[in-house]
C-alpha cells in the first residue's frame, strides 16, 4: 500500500499516519528525515544533500526523489509506505511519479483531510492560549501567524497537486473535521476502495 497524506497542519495527518503504519505495516517516510538520515549514512545521494545543505541551499527536486527512490528499497518499505511532506509541488510530483514507474511501482491514492480553517486557527489560538496560561512556552510551529503562513502555503500546494492526482484517479477527500475514529473510517473505506480496483 503506498500514500500519500495532504492537508494542512493541524489537520490530524499525524495522528492517522500513525495508525496506518499499525494496521498495515507499512511506513511514514518524512522527507526531512529522510535526508537527514541519508546525511548521517554518508550514501552518495546524503553526501551530495550534505553539500547543497551546507551552502543553506534548499535540495533540488531531482537529489529528494533519489532518496526516497533508496528509502523504498529498504526492507522495511517493501509492504508500502505513506508519504509525509512530498511531494509539494507538481515538478515534484511527475518526478516522483516517474521514479515510481521506473521501479514498477504505483500509488493507491492521494488522501486529503479536507478542514475548515477558521476552526483549525481556533484550535490552535486556543492550544495557545492555553499553553500561557500554564506558563508553558508557545511552540514556534503553533503561532497563529506561523500556522496562518502554513495553511497558505498548503493552499498554494494543493492547487497544483490536487488537479494532478484527481486527472490519475487517484486523489480522494475526506471530512478531517470529523472525530479521529470517523476519519479513519473514511481512509479505510478509501483503501478498501483502491484495493478492490487494483484486484
Amino acid at each position: 500500500m503506498r500514500l500519500i497524506l495532504l492537508g494542512p497542519p493541524g489537520a490530524g495527518k499525524g495522528t492517522q499516519a500513525e495508525r496506518l503504519v499499525q494496521k498495515h505495516g507499512i511506513v511514514q517516510l518524512s522527507t526531512g528525515d529522510m535526508l537527514r538520515a541519508a546525511v548521517a549514512a554518508g550514501t552518495p545521494v546524503g553526501l551530495e544533500a550534505k553539500d547543497v545543505m551546507a551552502r543553506g541551499e534548499l535540495c533540488p527536486d531531482s537529489l529528494v526523489v533519489s532518496i526516497v527512490a533508496d528509502r523504498i528499497e529498504q526492507p522495511d518499505a517493501h509492504n508500502g509506505f505513506i508519504l509525509d511532506g512530498f511531494p509539494r509541488t507538481l515538478a515534484q510530483a511527475e518526478a516522483l511519479d516517474a521514479m515510481l514507474h521506473e521501479h514498477k511501482l504505483d500509488l493507491d491514492a492521494v488522501i486529503e483531510l479536507v478542514v475548515d480553517e477558521t476552526i483549525l486557527l481556533e484550535r490552535v489560538e486556543g492550544r495557545a492560549r492555553e499553553a500561557a496560561a500554564a506558563g508553558k512556552p508557545l511552540r514556534p510551529d503553533d503561532a497563529p501567524e506561523t500556522v496562518k503562513k502554513r495553511i497558505n502555503d498548503f493552499k498554494s500546494v494543493t492547487s497544483q497537486l490536487r488537479p494532478f492526482y484527481q486527472s490519475k484517479g487517484l486523489h480522494a477527500s475526506v471530512d478531517g473535521m470529523a472525530s479521529i475514529d470517523d476519519v479513519a473510517r473514511q481512509i479505510d473505506a478509501i483503501l478498501a476502495k483502491a484495493e478492490t480496483a487494483a484486484a
